[in-house]
């Protein structure tokens, strides 16, 4: 057949896709094989995929082909996440903005059709991407955090923590999103650092039967609009200027409420004014000193962050509205004494990253944390559990679960699972699987109620409550605990996420690992970096600068994105995405199509037996070469340095095979090719694509086919892996040395201008003449020498160069300009001179050659031992000049 010029993505990918899906490739069942399971990080059901998904579904599917090729049963378990605070918020606004309904306006059981609408839609969207990227997911198990198992699971696991006095219900201080009209927890708060002001507020004293003293207090606010909550005035005891006032009290601006002047140690003297206003219901601080001077909490704040009645002023605005009202009247009265620019921190919501989170005393539900954390912080420091890279994120996931919080579970939504908490007329309540459960729990407490008595907690759990048991309940582990799937597949190998879901998901799932199962949910985690734009800015659909992944497939080819997505990023660390490296990954693929092309024209014109043994020396060298690089690949995929693999199988391709093997094998011009030589040829191409196939399955896959006929069956994608087979290191050695005299010798000639069709004759001195005489024919193709001669003396008129210890001289018709030559010898001695100084002083240095490794002393000697060799070739061919 005749390949076309350029490899074409689209007419590979779709093909060879569903080619792999008729087959069955990526289905999954327990076996004797040894199994290889990843559960996909569950995106969620928000829209479509971005440039983070991107890398992290293309890091799964590269460990999974590897694994599948070398003997394992892969099991990549996808789905999708129901991700309660953004896809409410999505289904709200589109109910509102294309239907005209408001959230209110519906019963919970009709938002849910709505909710679940959406998800349908869009969660097909995202599958279909997965799909178009390439990864090979067993699509028969495709899980969502809401189907009904999964959803009884929950549930289950609820019960479960609550009868074991895990789970609590209280009134606490939390992080509220007045947008989404929800708690949260402290890991989905996000602090910036902005700029703001500091107003200085007088407040009037009044002794301790009511009567002004004449005097004011001053105190510094950010947030002026939480004064009409204000309960306290807080000083230190210490503070000369205030220990006057005890018994003594402060007026209220704008709600002239009497509040006490308390005394705390907590209060520094040094900052502001040393005087505090103390507001209870609106920071975690001012709510602690409330309950330990048992002060009165007054909310000032509605759920959606307008002021409540209780404010007294300003009531239903804004609350930053309010803000700027609260100083125009504080001004107005006088009392505002000046403004002052001010750095701090600021919380925002996670989910609605433009809303401010606010502190807010509220009843919810929260898990205790410390006892689940201690299994999961010991797996991860013992080595049970192992993180790449552990260097960096190690010391972070200790530190975070050595001082852990209670979390805060229990979300104002309905999209999600409803809290299995069962109300009595009375405020009783007990915790159940089910309503009929509950029924009975009461009756055996003595009460006795129908399911028309009870109302069910309104309130849904939090997103990462479910998808904490993600490793277990893709296989029923919570549903049925001892099933067959979950036996065989749990634990999972690996997991390949983001660093910034550590705490919200990485550490939970070890937890609930511990928990359930007794043991860990994964082997390894793999953290992936941040995808960046070229301005280091994240991306982000309001920043506009994510691309559209099916339009860079459209334009690039999957595999092309696969490779520059992959070829930028170094485990852990962030990647600036750029489309030129996608670029490249094109050209690689047409780099490999023209390789192709290249053996396929040998096919139909080979001599001689295609099994007879072949003693070429290219075919030796780039056999030990390639079973190099089988040892260098296994230690790279080990250690999870799968974007230093993808450069080594790069360059083994591109410069190796393409640029160097097939040149030396390639036959003359009307030459029959040696069919020896290209069964080997053909067999290193193959080896080459199976090597290459976890990276870029499409382009590998498709030249595997075109190589040769196949039987059926026989795909790359289920090709297994052979063992490495014997290094030559000699022959290594050999081929690193013509590789360095084929390029010396010709950046010579086109130095000197010598034309290429001039041919030269080669003198070599030389002490390895044994290992130049097997290539002699090779290196005169190569160089187009027409006769290659041994010698131990300089050789006149010829251009002279020096390639490791070894002096040329190129006999040509061409006028040699030997000052040309001296200028450029000189230089290159030069540099080696000052080299020899470098590495002697390294040597010299007693600490270096006591404290290093000896193979790195052993290093720089032999460095020492060339560079002095070199130093003496180039004297010798200089005096010759």
């Amino acid at each position: 057949m005749e390949l076309s010029k350029n490899f074409t993505p689209a007419a590979a990918e779709g093909k060879w896709y569903q080619h792999w899906m008729d087959k069955g490739y990526f289905r999954s069942k327990p076996d004797n094989r040894p199994p290889f399971t990843i559960v996909i990080p569950p995106p969620n059901v928000t829209g479509v995929l971005h440039m983070g998904h991107t890398l992290n579904e293309t890091v799964q599917d590269i460990l999974v082909r590897r694994a599948r090729m070398s003997g394992y049963n892969t099991c990549w378990v996808p789905g999708s996440d129901h991700a309660s605070i953004a896809t409410e918020a999505k289904v709200v606004n589109m109910l509102k903005t294309e239907k005209g309904i408001e959230k209110s306006q519906l019963t919970r059981e009709e938002f849910l059709k709505y909710a679940f609408e959406w998800k349908d839609k869009y969660g097909g969207i995202i599958y279909n991407q997965i799909k178009k990227l390439g990864c090979s997911c067993d699509w028969d198990r495709v899980t969502f955090t809401m189907d009904d198992h999964y959803y009884q699971a929950v549930i289950k696991v609820f019960v479960d923590l609550y009868g074991k006095g895990l789970i609590y219900r209280g009134a606490r201080m939390i992080n509220w999103d007045p947008k989404a009209k929800t708690a949260l927890s402290d890991e989905e708060v996000q602090y910036k650092d902005i700029n703001g002001k500091l107003y200085h507020v007088q407040y009037a004293i009044t002794d301790s039967e009511n009567n002004l003293t004449g005097e004011s207090i001053t105190i510094a606010t950010q947030r002026p609009e939480t004064i009409m909550g204000d309960t306290a005035i807080c000083v230190n005891p210490d503070d000369d200027r205030y220990k006057h006032l005890a018994g003594h009290f402060a007026i209220v601006p704008l709600v002239n409420r009497r509040v006490p002047i308390i005394f705390d140690t907590y209060v520094d003297k040094e900052f502001g004014t040393g005087a505090l206003k103390v507001t209870p219901a609106h920071d975690i601080n001012d709510y602690n000193l409330g309950l330990k001077h048992n002060l009165e909490v007054v909310d000032t704040l509605n759920d959606d962050g307008t002021l409540s009645p209780a404010a007294g002023v300003f009531i239903g605005e804004d609350r930053f509205k309010a803000r700027k009202k609260v100083i125009a009247a504080l001004d107005e009265q006088g009392i505002l004494v000046k403004e002052q620019e001010y750095t701090t921190r600021l919380g925002y919501s996670e989910r609605n990253p433009d809303t401010v989170v606010e502190p807010r005393i509220s009843t919810q539900w929260f898990v205790k944390m410390a006892e689940l954390a201690k299994p999961a912080l010991d797996a991860v420091v013992d080595g049970n559990v192992k993180i790449h890279p552990g260097d960096r994120f190690l010391a972070t996931y200790k530190y975070w679960m050595e001082n852990v919080k209670d979390w805060c579970i229990s979300r104002q939504l309905w999209w999600g699972q409803q809290i299995p908490a069962f109300y009595a007329p009375d405020g009783t309540f007990e915790v159940a699987q089910n309503v009929d459960t509950a029924i009975a729990q009461f009756k055996a407490k003595g009460a006795t109620y129908t399911a028309a008595d009870l109302r069910q907690d309104e309130d849904c759990l939090d997103t990462w409550f479910s998808s904490w048991l993600w490793p277990m309940e893709v296989f029923n582990g919570i549903s049925q605990p001892d099933n067959e799937e979950i036996n065989y597949y749990y634990p999972t190998n690996v997991l390949v996420t983001g660093q910034d879901i550590i705490f919200f998901w990485v550490a939970r799932m070890i937890m609930a690992g511990q928990e359930y199962r007794n043991e860990k949910p994964f082997s390894d985690v793999y953290f992936t970096g941040m995808v960046r734009d070229k301005q280091g800015r994240k991306m982000s659909k309001q920043l506009g600068n994510s691309p559209d992944l099916l339009e860079l497939i459209d334009k690039y080819g999957a595999d092309a994105v696969r490779y520059g997505i992959m070829i930028s990023s170094p485990a852990g660390n962030d990647l600036l995405f750029d489309d030129a490296a996608l670029e490249l990954g094109s050209k690689f693929s047409n780099k490999i199509w023209n390789a192709l092309k290249l053996v396929k024209m040998w096919e139909a014109n080979t001599a001689g037996d295609a099994n007879a043994a072949v003693d070429h020396f290219a075919v030796r060298w780039f056999e030990s070469r390639l079973n190099e690089v089988k040892v260098q690949l296994a230690e790279e995929f080990a250690d999870f340095k799968l974007n230093e693999a993808l450069k080594t199988v790069r360059s083994l391709i591109w410069d190796d095979f393409c640029s160097w093997y097939l040149e030396w094998v390639k036959p003359g011009f009307e030459q029959p090719c040696d069919a020896g030589i290209y069964a080997k040829t053909v067999y290193f191409f193959e080896e080459l694509m199976q090597l290459l196939h976890p990276f870029m399955p499409f382009v590998t896959e498709e030249v595997y086919q075109l190589l040769k006929e196949r039987a059926a069956g026989d795909d790359l994608i289920i090709r297994q892996y052979s063992a490495p087979g014997t290094i030559d290191a000699n022959m290594l050695a050999e081929g690193e040395l013509a590789k360095e005299v084929i390029t010396s010798i010709r950046d010579s000639r086109n130095k000197h201008q010598i034309k290429p069709k001039e041919e030269i004759v080669l003198h070599i001195d030389t002490l390895q003449e044994a290992a130049f005489k097997q290539i002699e024919g090779m290196l005169s193709k190569q160089v187009n020498a027409k006769a290659i001669n041994y010698t131990k003396e300089p050789v006149a008129g010829c251009i002279t160069l020096v390639v490791q210890k070894d002096k040329f001289y190129l006999g040509t018709e061409t006028v040699v300009n030997t000052t040309a030559q001296k200028e450029e010898l000189e230089k290159d001695l030069a540099y080696l001179q000052g080299f020899l100084v470098s590495v002697e002083k390294k040597l010299s240095n007693e600490k270096f050659v006591q404290n290093a490794k000896p193979e790195a002393v052993e290093i720089e000697r032999n460095k020492k031992k060339d560079a002095e060799a070199k130093i003496a070739a180039i004297t010798e061919s200089l005096k010759s000049l």
